[in-house]
């Protein structure tokens, strides 16, 4: 029995745990630097984004359902991030408002984000980049019938 090498690994495995070791480094720095979730950053941007919203229009926004929404917002708000505000029009609807922290928070994550801080070597190196980031943005924006053995090379 022979073990596998990182290299001798098909890419499309390699993008999958690739992704998933970058997406738990990303919720690691949001929580120990910014002390969010994901979907509370979510949340937090598309209020920045979009301005005092009801309930529901976030948790679309967010791709969440309200219910799932309501726990983020809670968590959010003892944080004192958000406000739950009762529409004056329609007392059963609930808008959502970001708090002055929130705005700064948001302000924040912003800064952080287009800083530009290289997450590897390639990102360094224009050439190599642009590379990466053409492949990326086929595979995001690929068909499904062209991935994997039956339809192709491998996404």
């Amino acid at each position: 029995m022979s073990l596998i090498q990182l290299a001798d690994v098909p890419l499309g495995r390699l993008l999958v745990v690739a992704g998933h070791l970058a997406s738990q480094r990303w919720n690691r720095y949001l929580a120990e630097e910014h002390g969010l979730t994901q979907a509370g950053m979510a949340t937090l941007m598309a209020l920045a984004e979009h301005g005092e919203l009801p309930h529901r229009a976030v948790a679309e926004l967010c791709f969440v359902r309200p219910a799932t929404l309501t726990g983020i917002v809670d968590t959010l708000e003892r944080e004192g991030l958000v406000q739950r505000q009762r529409d004056d029009a329609d007392r059963r609807s609930v808008k959502l408002v970001l708090t002055t922290a929130g705005q700064d928070r948001v302000g924040s994550l912003t800064a952080a984000i287009r800083s530009g801080r290289p997450l590897t070597s390639v990102d360094t190196d224009p050439a190599k980049a642009a590379v990466i980031r053409q492949f990326l943005l086929e595979v995001i924006g690929g068909d499904e019938k062209t991935c994997g053995p039956a339809g192709g090379p491998t996404c």
